[in-house]
């Protein structure tokens, strides 16, 4: 390979890719549905002159025919009157009208053919303009989906999961501690003293409840009647008093 083709191959190269990389598909897209459309009313334009000429063409058919009734009675009148000359004269002309009229009938089935072809191919035009218009939506919305995705890629391939584990260790640890602390100090705080003193206060509380009912409930007969010493339930026995002596005087 020559040097010269080496030297255009690498600049259609060079260029090729700049030129890929810079094309937008989304704007592509909506560029050719905008010149769709702008051709439009070129092409209507197109159209209504073609019909235009098929209207004309049709009112001069009908001049001419009127034209060829109207020297046909002349020729007919001249004949009446004998006046050949201006019969001849008039056949003269009904012979160029009749020729014209021809002429303009196969000119008129000529326009009216064009016109329905160009009406068809607009037709065609806008239902293709139309089915493009739809296709490049949809690729639209597939090329948005698809820089959506990139840049979700793109996210996670910078998104490292190792670098935010080390801060969600850490902050397990500080809160474990913290929860720990916290607890050592409950305990700390129900093990003093007031909170001891208060527990035997309950208690003193509970017993003292307990006596009262068991007195309501001697005093309704539904438990033998006691001493006093038994009915208070906190007499202390005397210093010389044994368990066995306890035992005699309850028989």
């Amino acid at each position: 390979m020559g040097l010269w083709n080496r030297m255009k191959r690498s600049v259609r190269s060079l260029f090729g890719g700049i030129i890929e990389k810079t094309e937008d598909p989304e704007l592509i897209l909506q560029q050719t549905i905008r010149d769709m459309r702008d051709r439009v009313p070129e092409l209507n334009n197109s159209v209504a002159q073609v019909m235009s000429t098929e209207k004309l063409l049709a009112k001069s058919k009908e001049r001419l025919e009127g034209q060829v009734v109207d020297l046909d009675s002349k020729i007919k009148a001249a004949v009446k009157m004998e006046r050949d000359d201006i019969a001849t004269a008039y056949i003269g002309q009904l012979q160029q009208a009749q020729l014209d009229l021809q002429k303009t009938s196969q000119q008129l089935d000529q326009a009216s053919h064009a016109s329905k072809q160009a009406l068809k191919a607009r037709d065609n035009y806008m239902l293709q303009m139309q089915k493009r218009s739809a296709e490049a939506m949809q690729l639209i919305n597939q090329s948005k989906q698809a820089k959506l995705q990139e840049q979700l890629a793109q996210t996670m391939e910078t998104f490292n999961v190792g670098d935010d584990s080390s801060t969600f260790g850490e902050m397990r640890d500080k809160i474990d501690r913290r929860s720990a602390t916290a607890e050592a100090k409950m305990q700390l705080g129900t093990s003093n003293v007031d909170t001891q003193m208060q527990e035997i206060e309950r208690e003193a509380s509970n017993m003292q409840l307990q006596d009262k009912l068991l007195e309501y409930k001697r005093d309704m007969g539904l438990l033998p009647a006691s001493t006093s010493g038994q009915r208070s339930g906190t007499a202390l026995p005397a210093s010389g008093e044994t368990s066995e002596n306890r035992a005699l005087l309850k028989e």
